[in-house]
């Protein structure tokens, strides 16, 4: 995948998030890594054809907003179905690094590391 066509992807999954996902939102910035990274590797799994780990809690709750996020970035985006697995991990992983930065890493917000909050 050319790096034009990446960043296209990454943008697309940027934006579906910052439009449809109410999970960006926790309060705490290692709440907000752990969350991305659990529903970002899950949604990745998801587009990819596997089926993720939800024999935890935390798990089980990173699935249903994986699912959801899965479905509505492929209704969407239909042309992901026909991708390599390759390819939507590299955007994906992208998209999460992307996410992080907006999120937590060059917000603003300084509720997110206020060791009282």
């Amino acid at each position: 995948m050319g790096a034009q066509k990446n960043d296209h992807y990454v943008e697309k999954v940027v934006d579906y998030i910052m439009r449809k996902c109410l999970w960006q939102f926790h309060s705490r910035a290692w709440d907000r890594e752990r969350q991305n990274e659990g529903i970002m590797t899950q949604t990745t799994q998801i587009l990819c054809g596997e089926q993720p780990d939800t024999q935890t809690p935390e798990n089980r709750c990173y699935w249903v907003d994986a699912v959801m996020m899965a479905r509505g970035l492929t209704v969407e985006n239909p042309e992901l179905a026909g991708m390599n697995k390759d390819d939507i991990r590299l955007f994906m992983a992208d998209a999460k690094k992307r996410l992080d930065f907006l999120t937590i890493h060059g917000s603003l917000n300084q509720e997110l590391t206020d060791p009282k909050y």
